[in-house]
């Protein structure tokens, strides 16, 4: 039997989590807002349910150890090196706690922000995550720019600004100027969260110190879903959300049952983008992961507007145009790179073997 290379099946891991954040990131918002429109008001509720689905992790987490268990036979250790893999395992879930409490706060501000902004702005401005998790990449995993990937990271802030510049021209019907304010500076706010969380992942998986298998990843996910839904658990159990969930769901525009199907399906959705966010990272890198963010932008933009038929203004169309430029140019500059790194190394090959 052929056996697949191993390259092979990193890049079609990689694509598969590709295809998984870009759905995440495009239906999550729209959903979510559906929640809001049809009479929703629970942005601690809107928190929860973007993490409350990882329990799905544990089916694959399942699978991985029952197939470890068939290909390995069981080994007895020496007390040390037990000791040394606790250790390590223990710094890792720690890292990974607190990158969940992150999270959890990011979707809060996330959830208020889709509350008080129309899917197509929220959308715009977490392009600036992007900028986010290119400097905190800088910054944490000493991440190496090109003139390309410094352009794409200004012209998505300068995207930003445009849209900062004419704050009133869609506010939402009834929604008072402080409240759209607030809204932008919040969605400004889970952006910046956000974009710390990727290259804290990537520096969490670099500060491993033991072998990062997809399944360690799946670990991690799992416990940062798992703190970042504690969080969110938290302020529900304050704000007193879990006792108004059915009266709400018996005032909801659609029924109590698509009331219900749509905190699943949000549930689902977005445990889908967190999957797609850290198998990104680990088989690519975190500034690739805020790539796809922003390309999914234009996707989230459309589908805004042909489903809740959303207004779409020129300062808009500037900064989806900005965008737009700015992912070609990241990609236009890492396809250059790539090619330069794959002749160094054929010219590194021909000299060790010695061809012509």
């Amino acid at each position: 039997m052929e056996v697949v290379p191993r390259t092979t099946w990193k890049k079609t891991l990689l694509v598969l989590n590709c295809i998984l954040l870009t759905v995440g990131n495009c239906g999550g918002p729209l959903i979510i807002r559906l929640y809001f429109i049809r009479g929703g008001k629970r942005i601690w509720l809107s928190s929860w349910i973007q993490t409350a689905g990882f329990p799905i992790i544990l089916i694959p987490l399942f699978v991985s150890y029952m197939n470890r268990r068939r290909q390995r036979p069981i080994n007895c250790t020496t007390s040390t090196a037990t000791t040394e893999l606790f250790l390590m395992k223990t710094r890792v879930l720690i890292a990974s706690a607190i990158i969940g409490v992150i999270t959890g706060l990011s979707n809060y501000f996330y959830g208020y922000g889709l509350v008080r902004l129309p899917v197509s702005t929220s959308s715009l401005l977490v392009a600036t995550q992007l900028a986010f998790t290119a400097g905190f990449a800088f910054l944490l995993v000493k991440q190496k720019f090109t003139a390309f990937s410094t352009n794409a990271i200004v012209l998505l802030t300068i995207g930003a600004a445009v849209l900062a510049l004419h704050t009133s021209s869609d506010r939402p019907e009834g929604e008072s100027k402080k409240e759209y304010v607030l809204g932008f500076v919040f969605t400004l706010a889970g952006a910046a969260l956000a974009g710390f969380i990727m290259p804290s992942l990537e520096l969490t998986y670099l500060k491993a110190k033991q072998a990062v298998t997809y399944r360690l990843v799946l670990e991690i996910q799992l416990v940062m879903c798992f703190f970042a839904t504690v969080f969110s658990t938290v302020g529900m159990i304050i704000n007193k959300d879990f006792q108004a969930i059915s009266k709400e769901a018996m005032q909801y525009e659609l029924g109590e049952t698509k009331y219900y199907l749509v905190l699943v399906w949000a549930a689902i959705i977005l445990e889908g983008f967190f999957l797609g966010i850290v198998g990104v990272v680990f088989y690519g890198s975190s500034l690739l992961a805020g790539v796809i963010v922003t390309v999914s932008i234009p996707i989230t933009e459309l589908l805004a507007v042909i489903f809740f038929h959303e207004k779409f203004q020129a300062e808009k169309g500037v900064a989806l145009f900005l965008s737009l430029w700015g992912f070609v140019s990241y990609f236009f500059g890492e396809m250059k790179q790539s090619k330069k790194i794959i002749h160094r190394t054929e010219e590194t090959e021909m000299a060790r073997t010695g061809d012509p």
